[in-house]
């Protein structure tokens, strides 16, 4: 397990120019209906009774450390918000606690909803 000092730690150029802590729309997309993937709308209940996604796991980021146990380690976890800066957040606490798959979605909401439409729907259901 890792701590926050050590994530911050390995936060380089190399990090942030690969990419590699966050996935794309498109990505998300390709594996929206994979079940070893969990998309995890870590938004405010205020913002999940306006706008909800079905096939996500809904636990606000403050409540997430008393949830913790509702999140399977054995999953890839895609945590994922309005702005993309929770998502951020949910993405480091949870490498601190141990969770080996994880990627902050680099989409908002309002992107995410719109590879919903029936078109890009339609696409992804049938890959």
């Amino acid at each position: 397990m890792e701590t926050f000092d050590d994530i911050l730690k390995e936060m380089d150029f190399d990090f942030f120019g690969t990419g590699e802590y966050g996935m794309s729309l498109e990505e998300a997309q390709r594996v929206l209906s994979n079940d070893h993937f969990i998309f995890l709308d870590i938004r405010t209940d205020e913002e999940v009774s306006q706008v909800s996604f079905p096939f996500a796991k809904h636990i606000p980021l403050n409540k997430l450390p008393d949830r913790l146990n509702e999140v399977p380690k054995d999953k890839f976890i895609v945590p994922f918000c309005a702005s993309v800066f929770r998502a951020a957040m949910a993405y480091a606490y949870l490498l601190t606690k141990g969770y080996d798959e994880v990627k902050g979605l680099t989409a908002t909401t309002d992107q995410l909803a719109g590879i919903l439409k029936p078109g890009p729907l339609y696409l992804t259901m049938k890959k």
